[in-house]
């Protein structure tokens, strides 16, 4: 299992009547031996977890960057350009 900071980890409860459990990764620890991670639980606890063949690793997904408007381009394209002029006659 890979996870990074920031991805949430889901454990299904491994016997009958138990619940799921889910978490934040806070911290990936790399030790010697197998990898764990440090996890704050939804109820608000922090555990070192090992995990097992019930836990999955939803990965965070990165938030898309938003496109600069048009007109923002523009604007930003006529003031360099008169930047650079100023800088040419001087």
């Amino acid at each position: 299992m890979e996870a990074q900071v920031g991805d949430r980890i889901i454990v299904e409860g491994s016997k009958v009547g138990q619940g799921r459990r889910d978490g934040e990764i806070v911290e990936v620890i790399d030790a010697p031996g197998p990898r764990h991670y440090r996890v704050r639980w939804s109820d608000g606890h922090e555990r070192i977890f090992f995990p097992s063949s019930d836990a999955r690793v939803v990965a965070e997904k990165p938030q898309p960057k938003k496109a600069a408007a048009p007109a923002k381009k523009a604007a930003a394209a006529k003031k360099a350009a008169a930047a650079k002029g100023t800088a040419q006659r001087a």
